[in-house]
């Protein structure tokens, strides 16, 4: 039986063959804006206390001895110093940050899907091809970086103690975190560690969508092999994955994104975490991507990168099926 004239879709709630269309453009961003937020608050509170320890295990001094032996040994005095609720300590930030984050990546990736349409470097018949998703998601990402900083840098300040020299200085309440940034370095220190984040946005993004569109690809192959019939490949493509297959390239997407880039979330968060006003505070991406290196090689860059790998599969599985979910049970048009 031969299924190769049957093209084979990307996923069902983000289809290609669906560019933004003249007078529904604004309604396709705000389905992008509202659906993203809710797929990025639900995504956000599965993983916040992963995502704190992995901020705990990167922000660690160079000058002071390792506080965490792991992401088990910080769980455990995180634990024991302030319970399961201090691992969500500073999610409200988050929150919206998550909401923002998913939100923009969504609108920025179906821009990106529009302008390679409208510049005829796509064909709006034949859709576009993976690696182009994989384009789009990279588009989104640097895009939606310059969002992020911001909100990340409130994020790494509460869920981490500033170290000076001194000591720990106690972590301070988002409010308390915008205060004393903006008193200090002005509205631009609100994007402090911005290339940490410009770049494994940009990466992180275009592994993230593209994973997500190449395995969601590779189950309708899959799938379309099994099928008795023309009518009935067909029937398998038109309808969305099953459950498990969708979850699976929706995890796949989360691990893509966080280890291919993590040394610069690295940085980023160790930049972010600084205590406001030090001469440390000054140093570039470059010279703390070097500190960290000379200290702790290739290991010290990848600080936490488990425990962030682990929380993001669960995380970008729900986040994807949620946000398909809504697409298509509840289209705004």
């Amino acid at each position: 039986m031969e299924h190769a004239q049957i093209a084979i879709p990307s996923s069902s709630a983000m289809a290609p063959e669906l560019p933004l269309r003249g007078t529904s453009a604004l309604v396709e961003a705000f389905e992008g804006i509202a659906y993203g937020s809710i797929a990025g608050i639900v995504g956000k509170y599965i993983e916040y206390p992963f995502d704190t320890v992995k901020v705990r295990l990167q922000s660690q001094p160079d000058h002071l001895p390792l506080r965490y032996s792991g992401p088990v040994d910080c769980f455990r005095q995180s634990f024991r110093a302030d319970g399961f609720l201090g691992l969500y300590r500073g999610i409200s930030a988050p929150l919206i940050g998550a909401a923002a984050e998913t939100s923009s990546l969504f609108l920025f990736e179906k821009l990106g899907r529009e302008a390679l349409l409208s510049s005829g470097l796509a064909s709006r018949d034949k859709g576009l091809s993976v690696p182009h998703l994989w384009l789009t998601g990279a588009f989104s990402g640097v895009c939606a970086s310059f969002v992020l900083t911001p909100i990340e840098l409130v994020k790494c300040k509460v869920q981490v103690p500033a170290h000076v020299d001194g000591g720990a200085v106690p972590a301070m309440r988002p409010l308390a975190v915008v205060r004393d940034v903006f008193r200090h370095d002005g509205l631009g220190g609100f994007w402090r560690g911005q290339m940490g984040t410009l770049i494994r946005e940009g990466g992180g993004s275009a592994a993230w969508f593209g994973a997500k569109e190449t395995v969601t690809s590779l189950f309708y192959q899959m799938n379309k092999r099994r099928a008795k019939s023309l009518a009935n490949a067909e029937e398998i493509l038109a309808r969305p994955l099953p459950l498990w297959q969708q979850a699976v390239a929706g995890a796949s997407a989360g691990v893509s994104y966080n280890f291919l880039f993590f040394p610069a979330d690295t940085i980023k968060s160790r930049m972010q975490t600084i205590a406001t006003g030090t001469l440390a505070q000054k140093r570039s991406f470059m010279e703390e991507g070097v500190m960290i290196w000379r200290q702790h090689g290739l290991r010290g860059l990848y600080r936490g990168c488990g425990v962030t790998c682990m929380r993001s599969a669960p995380s970008s599985a729900f986040i994807f099926m949620v946000y398909d979910g809504l697409k298509r049970h509840f289209p705004l048009q």
